[in-house]
């Protein structure tokens, strides 16, 4: 998809920054949702657009670096599972 759209030879830098700019428009589209106000003249999308992105720049990240997010999300819950967590009232797992 990336060598498709030209964007292949972005560094990992280079695509974390913009993965960071796509969590702030995921940001506005969660604040769009709720009814809260967001910058006038701002193009907003919709929340499952703006995680969409959010994903595909994770991927290209991850494939730069020749990471497998499938191992890296088990390997990630296999440690979690040794954690202890703090409760938190009113917070949806």
């Amino acid at each position: 998809m990336e060598a498709e759209r030209g964007f292949s030879d972005r560094s990992v830098t280079e695509q974390a920054l913009l993965l960071g700019e796509e969590v702030g428009e995921l940001f506005k589209a969660v604040r769009k949702r709720q009814d809260l106000s967001t910058a006038a003249g701002s193009v907003v999308g919709t929340v499952d657009e703006e995680l969409a992105d959010v994903l595909i720049f994770v991927c290209a990240i991850a494939n730069r670096l020749g990471i497998s997010l499938s191992d890296a999300i088990v390997s990630k819950e296999a440690l979690n599972e040794t954690r202890t967590w703090a409760s938190t009232t009113g917070a949806v797992s």
